[in-house]
């Protein structure tokens, strides 16, 4: 269930299901129907991810200094394999039906987050020609700067 209570359906690789198969075994019996469960068996809320993924951002930083300082969250996941499936396809309706999004216009801001395209676009225009020289301001300009007189 995403934001707004909307279901969201997601294709899944083969290799992913072997893997889901695979937890669901080392998992056990549930009478909840959620993927991952929290310490009392019940489905996991969302706080309950970041609470856990926090714990898992701190241990990781012990090792990776860098990560000390990044906010890592939920939102920052989706938002970074949003923005790995864009570079990966560069097709933004893919990006849209992976995130389940309504329309294009919502997921648009991935469109306008990335760099990268913006540093293509400028690479691929020609640097204007210049030559070397000096500056020399018409008499018009110099008279217009200078003070008036009384």
């Amino acid at each position: 269930m995403g934001k707004g209570r909307r279901e969201r359906v997601l294709p899944l690789w083969k290799k992913t299901v072997t893997v889901l198969r695979d937890w669901l075994k080392v998992r056990g019996e549930s009478q909840a129907t959620a993927l991952l469960l929290n310490a009392r068996g019940d489905a996991m809320t969302r706080s309950g991810f970041e609470y856990i993924l926090g714990k898992h951002v701190r241990s990781a930083g012990t090792k990776q200094a860098s990560l000390v300082k990044k906010r890592v969250s939920p939102h920052s996941l989706r938002h970074s394999c949003a923005m790995l499936t864009l570079h990966a396809t560069g097709d933004i309706r893919k990006v849209s039906l992976w995130l389940g999004h309504a329309t294009l216009q919502s997921t648009e801001v991935y469109l306008r987050a990335d760099p990268t395209e913006k540093l293509e676009a400028m690479a691929s225009l020609a640097p204007p020609t210049l030559r070397r020289g000096h500056f020399r301001p018409p008499d018009k300009l110099l008279a217009m700067l200078r003070p008036k007189q009384q």
